[in-house]
């Protein structure tokens, strides 16, 4: 029997609540995972003698390894009837276990690399038939447009139709990019994020006995941050969850959509009240921040018009403190400003200072701290996604094992050639590898292993690696067998490296951040049950970003720290075209980017747990800058 007197009256009653459709408005540090965690634990205890299945989805990894983590701890370690997962993972497996109805194997690759995504979009736009729109179309021009279309569940034969009514130049030639990048994703086998979810959602829609298993199997189904669902995503819902029980269990705070950049819109809340008629807890009360930073976001965000009716106030519940809490510097430039935070954070004793974090709208705001970190003898982080690895020995591994899975990906023996050559300083063409090929019946992996071997000048021990694990590849043999392989090999190879040893400067970080992604794939799956392009897909979906250094100062952009929180916050440049951003500026008082950029204010402040201090400067970049308005509309200036 789980116990739930901790739970004050809202979150009990969220956690409490059985069938039909449940809106949970919760706003920052209102323990909303502690409620999605309690309210899953309590579904699965309650119902022991049942067999079904309740399914959460969130949108990265480590918010579903912390929900995984929590549950498991109120089960006593027994997730059995549980999928916590991301959007994306269970779009994977939809396409994994279903997509060949859409003509894609299980072993399908994830375009993550923009590289890749650009040359088959180069692809597309060369198939363009009338020359001097062919000559003006680009990738770099066209991507964005490519992604909003599919974020927006526009199906290939609808982009015509889509983008005259946008009033959109040149729709012909462009709707026919967009249906011809759609169209070689599926011949290459490959997807990219948005591709992935547009499939996912394309098998439900034509495949009624694909959605009628998962509502079997699943019949309570649970999402956090609703809010920042696209159009596709929220499709996807609507046909995963069973419409004679409508068993959704959505938690979201309007307040907090940060990603309409992405897709997110304050339409889907209004779209979930419309379509599923649901019900609404508020989560109103506050247990991180102290109550002045508190009293702050409530004046922030009541200049926002566009919110859901009826949404209370934070709530504090934090004791006061006697110390300062909240802290407005202005400067006269920049550099002064940036100068000054990390003086201070300097300043701080051990340990509040490892307890410190910068936040900032831009990268570049934050590589203007850190190079100030930097000189006051302390390291910054910066907290962002990293798609891809960037040192040659991981490299090196990862193109390996992606060509063992796409035999014929030319990209992937580029890739490999490329790493090996700066590992070993041995130059393999790859136009000569793919002619090798034709006659191993186009097995780019196999003619690599080939042409290293017939080099006399390749080491032995590197050898004995590519002629062992390397070829059991072929036969897709225990590929953990060669993962543990190469790793050894790469250990000892810095000793007789012969090309620069700056190669490997990032190798220890990058093999360590490899080894825990891999070992959360093998928590989530079970390793036995974990496939080589399970493997591949799964670490193309998540982040390599390196762990901090020891005793860095986390920085991050606002959109980075969301789900974060910090005992000493920094918000810096809070200046007109910075936050709000330039474009937000131009838009107007009352465009729905301004209302974003307010957001995305009120969602640095709140990761508040003790301190904040909120800098500005007269100018930036030699041009002078006025203070931020919402340093006005929070009354501080």
């Amino acid at each position: 029997m789980l116990d739930l007197s901790t739970l004050n009256e809202n979150q009990l009653a969220a956690v409490e609540w059985n069938d039909g459709p449940l809106l949970v408005l919760a706003g920052p540090g209102s323990g909303k995972t502690r409620v999605l965690a309690y309210r899953l634990a309590r579904l699965i205890d309650a119902t022991q003698d049942k067999h079904f299945k309740v399914l959460a989805l969130t949108f990265t990894n480590k918010a579903a390894a912390e929900m995984r983590e929590r549950v498991g701890d109120l089960l006593s370690g027994s997730l059995q009837r549980t999928l916590l997962t991301t959007f994306h993972s269970f779009a994977a497996d939809i396409v994994r276990q279903h997509g060949q109805h859409s003509g894609l194997r299980p072993d399908f690759t994830m375009l993550v690399d923009d590289g890749d995504r650009h040359s088959l979009l180069e692809e597309a736009i060369a198939a363009v038939e009338d020359h001097s729109t062919r000559s003006q179309l680009s990738s770099e021009r066209l991507l964005p447009l490519v992604n909003r279309l599919t974020e927006n569940n526009v199906k290939p034969d609808e982009a015509l139709s889509t983008l005259e009514a946008g009033g959109v130049q040149e729709t012909g030639a462009l709707a026919s990019v967009y249906r011809s990048y759609r169209r070689l994703m599926i011949e290459r086998n490959a997807l990219d994020f948005p591709g992935l979810m547009a499939e996912a959602l394309n098998l439900l829609e034509t495949r009624p006995n694909v959605k009628r298993q998962i509502q079997r199997i699943y019949p309570y189904v649970c999402i956090d941050e609703f809010q920042d669902t696209n159009q596709t995503q929220y499709h996807i819902l609507c046909h995963i969850v069973n419409p004679a029980t409508r068993n959704l269990f959505a938690v979201a705070d309007d307040d907090q959509i940060i990603y309409q950049w992405n897709g997110a819109s304050p339409d889907r809340l209004r779209a979930l009240e419309k379509d599923f008629r649901v019900s609404t807890i508020q989560l109103p009360d506050n247990y991180r921040c102290p109550p002045a930073v508190v009293a702050l976001a409530n004046k922030l965000i009541s200049h926002n018009f566009e919110r859901s009716e009826g949404k209370l106030a934070l709530k504090a519940h934090r004791p006061h403190s006697e110390d300062e809490v909240i802290r407005v510097q202005r400067f006269d430039t920049f550099a002064g400003e940036t100068s000054w935070v990390a003086a201070d954070i300097a300043s701080r004793p051990e340990p509040y200072r490892s307890n410190c974090a910068v936040l900032a709208r831009t990268r570049k705001a934050l590589e203007g701290v850190i190079a100030a970190l930097e000189a006051q003898g302390l390291s910054g982080y910066l907290g962002a996604r990293k798609n891809e690895f960037e040192s040659a020995p991981l490299q090196w591994v990862h193109a390996i094992l992606r060509l063992a899975n796409a035999r014929s990906s030319r990209e992937c023996l580029r890739k490999a050639n490329k790493a090996f050559s700066a590992l070993e300083g041995i130059d393999l063409d790859t136009g000569d590898v793919i002619s090798a090929a034709s006659t191993m019946n186009g097995d780019y992996l196999r003619a690599w292993i080939a042409a290293v071997l017939a080099r006399d000048a390749i080491a032995a021990d590197t050898r004995l690696l590519v002629d062992g694990p390397v070829r059991a590849l072929v036969d897709r043999l225990d590929f953990w067998n060669f993962l543990s392989s190469a790793f050894a090999w790469l250990d000892r190879l810095p000793e007789a490296a012969p090309t620069q040893d700056t190669i490997f400067d990032d190798y220890p970080s990058e093999k360590a951040t490899w080894i825990e992604l891999t070992q959360e794939i093998c928590a989530q799956y079970g390793r036995d049950e974990v496939t080589l392009h399970l493997l591949l897909q799964e670490l193309d979906l998540r982040s390599k970003s390196a762990l901090p250094a020891a005793g860095a100062i986390p920085c991050f952009t606002i959109h980075a720290s969301k789900g974060l929180e910090f005992a000493h916050v920094y918000l810096v440049a809070l200046i007109e075209d910075q936050l709000p951003s330039w474009s937000a500026v131009k838009k107007g008082f009352d465009s729905k980017e301004m209302q974003e950029e307010r957001r995305n204010c009120f969602v640095a402040i709140t990761r508040t747990q003790e301190t904040l201090t909120m800098t500005y400067s007269n100018r930036m970049d030699g041009w002078a800058k006025s203070p931020s308005r919402f340093l006005t509309e929070m009354e501080v200036i």
